[in-house]
């Protein structure tokens, strides 16, 4: 008997067993949306954002950082909080993301390649037609995207929720 849990769990995967989603989603001519994030302290920010991505198709793709990953970020030696298992299990457990995929590069271009999402989602504080790929608000990904005939969208942000702020409120 699967439980909840297991359904749960088996939104959790690899590259290849996500590849393997997508070429089925896509014979049903799903629309594949894919953003990524540290998702470290998940908040209403965080739904807010996750939601309004899900709502551009019909499958949504959360590529996470992992453990490592954030690290090379130099957010801080006290982060992650949450280490990268806890962070996927979260984000598996929303109803409206179909994947999670942990990656461990410094961008998430590797897996952007290898899936081509249909859609590629970031938050307001990017901008979608930043072409300077050293720019602060470059989407990684983007060119390769459009490349394939994709969009690539903004989201705006819920003001107020960062992690970073909830962090400093526990420690204030």
């Amino acid at each position: 008997m699967n439980t909840r849990l297991d359904y749960i769990q088996q939104k959790i995967v690899d590259y290849n067993t996500a590849l393997e989603r997508i070429k089925v989603w896509r014979k049903e001519s799903d629309k594949v949306v894919f953003t990524n994030g540290c998702f470290d302290i998940l908040h209403a920010g965080h739904v807010s954002y996750l939601s309004m991505s899900a709502d551009l198709g019909n499958r949504l793709i959360v590529a996470l950082n992992t453990d490592d990953s954030i690290k090379r970020q130099g957010k801080g030696q006290d982060r992650p909080v949450n280490n990268e298992e806890a962070r996927a299990m979260v984000l598996a457990s929303i109803a409206y993301v179909d994947l999670v995929v942990l990656f461990n590069e410094d961008t998430p271009i590797e897996i952007i390649n290898y899936i081509q999402p249909d859609i590629l989602v970031k938050g307001s504080d990017y901008d979608a037609n930043e072409k300077n790929e050293h720019a602060k608000t470059y989407i990684v990904g983007s060119k390769e995207v459009r490349s394939l005939g994709g969009e690539i969208i903004t989201i705006p942000l819920l003001k107020g929720y960062s992690t970073t702020s909830i962090i400093e409120k526990i420690k204030s």
